[in-house]
């Protein structure tokens, strides 16, 4: 298995959830991060060695991550060795297709968990799916009619977060948990998970809330922070020159969804989680300029935050690049804030979409996606 940054490592841990109980002597082996680890899963490497994001921030690490590539591809198929039953390649498509190509080549089956987006942006990776992969694993219901009509096998599983993720969030539990009062206003900032979005957002994120404090000074500010960015996350906050009503907590991003009124987020899988825990939200990203230029020409659709492109609609504000300042980002979260208090039934709204986009996606992940690789294997 190889799954690319926090969230590929969250849901890659879900599924080995559904693999130890259909096959209770399972190896799993290649590169993860905590969660799968804390499943018995052997990593070579760690899933953050593939957290970049963004074609200049790809480049620059290009070598490692390549190398990377060509040492694993080596180790699977070493001569003599009892190669894997079956690949399983977890989001991260970039690292993952060419990897695929490489082991399906030489007849190991090869799955990809989580379908590129291919109807986001980059079509042309379509063909590139068809000859990597045995079978695609995918977490939208869309998904399979749309790569079915490339000649790709797929199933839809679901997503495995709408199962862990409770229907109903106990607000009210989580602020116990983080010493928040029933009546404070929380406001919770996640930034993301990747070194070069702290480098990109952090500081702008930080900012904004500085502005919101200055406006309404009773806002207690939380951030869930990776633990191997909490220091860069810290000294950002620091160079703000934000220090009063803020929390930053080692990971905790689920209960800082569930306990916060709203949250300022990164563009990302975060984003869904936010939606699941059916918090209003205001999406936002920024990148090098270069590698912005360069995606912005490929995309597809006129959505960039996942529960916006899965409710077909703007129903959370996104803020992107140039447009993601610091003024506007607070102005955007402090709107929300004023929703709340004046027209609750626009809140109220956006939790009924969220709660039946939470429906669409809650299906029992692990089993479906056992049962897709048993038949792979047995084909």
């Amino acid at each position: 298995m190889v799954a690319g940054e926090t969230s590929g490592d969250i849901l890659a841990g879900l599924l080995l959830d559904g693999f130890k109980a259909r096959w209770p002597s399972l190896q799993a082996v290649g590169i993860g991060g905590p969660h799968m680890q804390s499943r018995g899963f052997d990593a070579w490497w760690s899933s953050e060695k593939l957290a970049v994001r963004g074609y200049v921030e790809v480049l620059r690490h290009y070598r490692e991550i390549v190398g990377i590539r060509e040492q694993l591809k080596i180790r699977l198929l070493k001569p003599g060795s009892k190669r894997p039953d079956v690949f399983v390649g977890v989001d991260a498509p970039d690292f993952n297709l060419d990897l695929s190509l490489a082991l399906k080549s030489q007849g190991m089956k090869t799955v990809q968990f989580v379908s590129p987006s291919v109807w986001a942006w980059r079509a042309d990776r379509v063909e590139k799916i068809r000859r990597s992969v045995d079978h695609v694993l995918c977490i939208f219901p869309f998904e399979p009619a749309l790569l079915s009509a490339h000649g790709i096998a797929s199933t839809y599983v679901g997503h495995p977060l709408a199962s862990v993720i409770p229907l109903e969030p106990d607000r009210g539990a989580a602020r116990r948990k983080l010493g928040l009062g029933d009546d404070d206003t929380v406001v919770a900032l996640l930034p993301g998970s990747r070194a070069s979005e702290i480098n990109y957002l952090a500081q702008r994120f930080f900012e904004a809330a500085a502005l919101m404090l200055r406006a309404q000074p009773a806002i207690k500010v939380i951030v869930p922070a990776v633990p191997l960015l909490k220091n860069a996350i810290q000294r950002a906050a620091n160079q703000s020159g934000l220090q009063v009503n803020l929390q930053i907590l080692d990971g905790q991003s689920h209960t800082a969804l569930a306990a916060c009124d709203v949250t300022l987020i990164a563009s990302g899988t975060a984003t869904l989680e936010a939606a699941l825990f059916k918090r209003p939200m205001v999406i936002a990203y920024n990148m090098n300029w270069l590698s912005w230029q360069i995606m912005r020409r490929k995309k597809l659709q006129p959505w960039v935050g996942l529960p916006n492109i899965l409710c077909k609609d703007f129903v959370v504000p996104e803020l992107l690049q140039e447009a993601a300042t610091p003024e506007a980002l607070a102005a955007a979260v402090m709107h929300w804030l004023k929703v709340k208090k004046h027209a609750p039934e626009k809140i109220i709204a956006v939790e009924k979409r969220f709660t039946e986009l939470h429906l669409t996606l809650q299906r029992d992940t692990s089993q479906l996606a056992t049962d897709a690789i048993q038949k792979i294997l047995e084909g």
